[in-house]
């Protein structure tokens, strides 16, 4: 059976994880009704539009 030959250093073990956790911005696309920037698949709020329809009016209360 494998046994790890010492003890793994928190300098060790915390460059792993700082590489392997980092966090990724989302993917932004502006939108083909007012060039807004937008978050991939979300509807816009600036204008409620998503995938060429109206979906929301924006600054209403619901």
């Amino acid at each position: 059976m494998a046994v790890p030959r010492g003890k793994t250093s928190k300098a060790r073990t915390r460059r792993r994880q700082s590489i392997n956790m980092k966090l990724t911005a989302p993917t932004m696309v502006t939108c083909k009704n007012c060039s807004n920037k937008v978050v991939l698949h979300r509807i816009c709020t600036k204008c409620g539009f998503y995938r060429g329809k109206q979906v929301i009016v924006p600054n209403s209360k619901v």
